[in-house]
């Protein structure tokens, strides 16, 4: 989250960090907007509906549950070395795979906007 929220100041954009703690102290140094829920992993589902595309890199189990909300919810997902999913021993191709930070953000963008075209 913080080399994300680094990347998008530096490109001059305002940052938002939805925080599943109670502290706004505890955003990285690079969060405009604290977003404080006390929610621990269940501000994942706030996370997710707020995106337009969700870019998933690497990640724990906490990523993998981003990933599920976001699939269950038609929001497109791009995968940076994370999670590969199969659904009854068969590859399931839901998560868009990418090598480069550039191009999940290339797939990411497009995405959202063909999302948004359907809509």
């Amino acid at each position: 989250m913080e080399a994300a929220c680094k990347g998008a100041k530096s490109a001059g954009g305002t940052t938002i960090g939805i925080l599943p703690g109670d502290s706004r102290h505890a955003a990285n140094p690079h969060v405009d907007i604290p977003i404080v829920t006390s929610l621990g992993y269940a501000r994942n589902v706030i996370v997710v509906k707020s995106a337009q595309a969700v870019i998933a890199v690497g990640g724990s189990y906490g990523t993998l549950s981003e990933i599920a909300y976001a699939l269950q919810n038609d929001i497109p997902v791009i995968g940076l070395n994370t999670w590969s999913l199969s659904q009854n021993e068969q590859p399931d191709s839901s998560i868009i795979p990418v090598r480069h930070a550039e191009e999940a953000v290339d797939k990411a963008i497009a995405a959202a906007k063909s999302r948004q075209e359907k809509a």
